[in-house]
């Protein structure tokens, strides 16, 4: 449990943040006060999606280019994916699949896609937009209590949900062609929100260079790589890993061990980045990744890129960069996934700066 903090109003007087309007119980909060900053916006002035409607694959595919990034999700056997073209508008869609309440978000100035479970104990949260950040990431707050939670980690900040944690779903970021083949019978997030936005756009246009200054990050950065060096970010039995793109790209399937875990990191080319050139369709390739247990039904398995995208040692069955057998013995079967985002490295490092930088194989 987190103590009141007696000295909580003196803190909140130096704020750089309003707090006029808020039920939030300030004198609950695990993390600075002056880390927060705001982001320019009122509270859902950037505006969640809290009834998504959505389309077939057909429909999507008449506007969708192939190498537009989606945010895949799939639970208990139903898929859904997440165009950035629209989340990078509304950066929180409040939904349900497969039968688990869900919050889909999208902090674009941390490149941070992140699924959780709404469900925490008996209570059902639904999510909003703060208009605030703390390392230049998305401070969400849920509308049945107001707390503050951070986006990129699932943790309540500020509130009587301080302390707590939600839990994580596996998603992914990949091209609408890659999610379109593997799930040809899922539904797609629909522009028809009820919002006027011009999607497609991206209003962040030339965000993501490498060698990029993040947008109203305080902190130093961490100089072991660029800060925004995109990386696939994840924790591992309580130790953070980060597999930096330009790492992933030049070996394509890394089979990694940690903690006694065998895992597999698959990179595959073809996803425009949400955040380069004003219209998305038109930005560059920044690749795809996916992360997986590495032991299928008690065998372990070893990945290597082939020509149709990436074959196992013991089987030589083919897998999509979704983790899905195509061909070969193991056809029909997945493997399963393990958690993580394709973030920029300033801020996952904010976040984790103890993390272990793969930095390729022997």
């Amino acid at each position: 449990m987190v103590e009141p903090d007696p000295n909580y109003e003196d803190a909140l007087d130096a704020a750089r943040f309003r707090t006029g309007g808020w039920k939030t119980d300030f004198s609950l909060h695990t993390v600075a006060y002056d880390e927060f900053l705001s982001g320019g916006v009122p509270r859902d002035g950037i505006p969640p999606l809290d009834d998504p409607q959505f389309e077939s694959i057909a429909d999507a595919d008449s506007w969708l280019e192939d190498v537009q990034p989606v945010v895949s999700l799939e639970v208990n056997g139903q898929a859904r994916a997440y165009p950035l073209a629209i989340l990078t508008w509304h950066e929180i869609a409040n939904d349900t699949v497969g039968g688990v309440p869900v919050s889909v978000t999208f902090c674009p100035l941390c490149n941070s896609a992140v699924a959780f479970d709404r469900r925490l104990g008996d209570v059902t949260l639904d999510f909003g937009v703060s208009g605030n950040l703390r390392h230049s990431d998305l401070v969400m707050w849920d509308r049945q209590t107001e707390s503050w939670w951070q986006q990129l980690t699932g943790e309540g900040i500020v509130g009587v949900y301080a302390g707590y944690r939600l839990n994580l779903v596996p998603a992914q970021i990949v091209s609408w062609a890659d999610f379109r083949a593997a799930f040809p019978d899922a539904d797609v997030l629909s522009r028809d929100t009820g919002h006027s936005r011009d999607y497609g756009r991206n209003p962040y246009y030339g965000y993501d260079r490498v060698d990029q200054s993040p947008f109203l990050f305080q902190g130093r950065p961490d100089d072991r790589l660029l800060p925004m060096e995109r990386v696939a970010a994840l924790e591992l039995d309580g130790q953070p890993l980060a597999f930096p793109f330009m790492t992933l790209e030049r070996e394509g399937a890394v089979n990694y061990e940690a903690n006694g875990r065998s895992i597999v990191v698959l990179f595959q080319p073809g996803t425009a980045s949400a955040l380069d050139q004003s219209r998305i369709a038109e930005s560059r390739d920044v690749g795809a990744t996916g992360v997986f247990d590495a032991e299928l039904d008690g065998q372990m398995l070893t990945f290597r890129v082939s020509a149709d995208g990436f074959a196992d040692d013991q089987t030589g069955s083919v897998w999509n960069v979704l983790g899905q057998a195509v061909s070969g013995p193991l056809a029909g079967q997945s493997l399963t996934p393990i958690v993580h985002g394709n973030h920029f490295w300033f801020a996952w490092a904010a976040f984790a700066p103890e993390t272990v930088v793969y930095r390729g194989g022997e």
